[in-house]
């Protein structure tokens, strides 16, 4: 059977008009048909591959669809995976949610329809979502905690103050010093922890000029051996930024990715400019992206859920880096995300080109 035997004319017309990839295998697994949809996502011409095997066409973490399709086959029951990485050429995965449907004719099962949905922009949006969300729980929970340790702070920093004065021995001052010292030291942990309390100045700025300061400040900690790889976009149009803010938090993330590929690794910096692209909820008609990539071990699995929060440990050896880097960054509507795997992981700073008063 050829595709136009397996779907008439109006089915074609139907199939071909749908934003998810539709295709329809015969009981031997052999493609019939492949929509328009299916097309893009494969870049494949449905004249050169029907007739194909399925496990040719679609190549799936764990043959998640070829072994649903032999699960259909067996139980005449449909079947749907959730979240998985489909290849569709050699250097690019894509996410899918996959879902087989078995067809019926005279009580047996003769083809299958298999309906893939990309789902990769709909869990990016959810996941920056979610990181905003901690980021902003997490901000909330230490300004709360740290006005109701500043307060005894500064009784207790007063108090031994007060007992210094008071004291026969001069001698015996070395202890009240240590109350008031220490006491300053939780007082600047503190204010760490809070974070950059002043307000953005906004200017027009050039993100190039920002990133070639901080590998400048890196470049002169580390020495030569860390090499520094820049594929930077010349045409990326100037923002309006504080200087100074940025600096920083691109500094904690060079920083971060420094101790992990170490004083002799290598780290990359690609710029690039998006069009159309959502950061949380809200779509930005141009957005900068800057992706900073290491070659160190990665981050440990059972540290990427929280690498963005206060007191993890990280680049500054307080855990303060990071969180400070995303509370900048969110400040001037962007968002810092990242993928880690060992020797290789990406920071990807999105940041709009045009800024939403308020």
């Amino acid at each position: 059977m050829n595709s136009d035997q397996a779907v008439t004319g109006m089915e074609r017309r139907v199939l071909d008009n749908l934003s998810t990839a539709i295709l329809l295998f015969d009981r031997e697994f052999r493609l019939q048909y492949i929509n328009s949809s299916a097309e893009m996502m494969f870049g494949v011409s449905a004249r050169k591959v029907v007739g194909i095997p399925a496990s040719e066409l679609i190549t799936c973490s764990g043959s998640v669809v070829h072994e649903n399709l032999e699960r259909s086959l067996e139980t005449g029951q449909p079947f749907t995976e959730r979240e998985h990485q489909l290849v569709v050429d050699e250097d690019h995965e894509i996410t899918v949610d996959c879902t087989v449907i078995p067809i019926r004719a005279d009580q047996y099962v003769n083809e299958f329809l298999v309906e893939i949905q990309q789902v990769d922009r709909q869990l990016r949006i959810s996941r920056e979502e979610q990181i905003l969300s901690r980021n902003q729980a997490s901000r909330a929970l230490v300004r709360g905690l740290a006005h109701e340790i500043k307060n005894p702070l500064g009784g207790l920093r007063g108090a031994a103050q007060l007992l210094e004065r008071e004291l026969p021995d001069v001698a015996l001052t070395e202890y009240t010093q240590i109350i008031i010292e220490e006491a300053d030291r939780l007082q600047n942990l503190v204010d760490r922890m809070v974070g950059p309390n002043k307000i953005p100045v906004l200017k027009w700025i050039n993100i190039h000029q920002v990133l070639e300061r901080v590998c400048s400040l890196v470049q002169a900690e580390t020495g030569p051996g860390l090499a520094i790889n820049r594929d930077y976009d010349p045409s990326i149009p100037d923002l309006k930024g504080d200087l100074d803010q940025l600096i920083q938090a691109f500094l904690n993330i060079i920083r971060n990715g420094v101790n992990a590929a170490g004083a002799r690794g290598v780290l990359g910096i690609d710029t690039r400019v998006l069009r159309q692209f959502t950061i949380g909820n809200i779509r930005h008609r141009l957005v900068v992206s800057v992706e900073i990539s290491d070659n160190g071990p990665g981050i440990p699995v059972d540290l990427q859920e929280r690498v963005f929060f206060p007191l993890v440990s990280g680049s500054d050896g307080m855990g303060l880096g990071l969180s400070i880097s995303q509370t900048l960054i969110n400040r001037h509507q962007g968002l810092i995300e990242f993928t880690s795997k060992p020797g290789h992981t990406v920071f990807r700073v999105l940041l709009p080109l045009e800024q939403v008063d308020g």
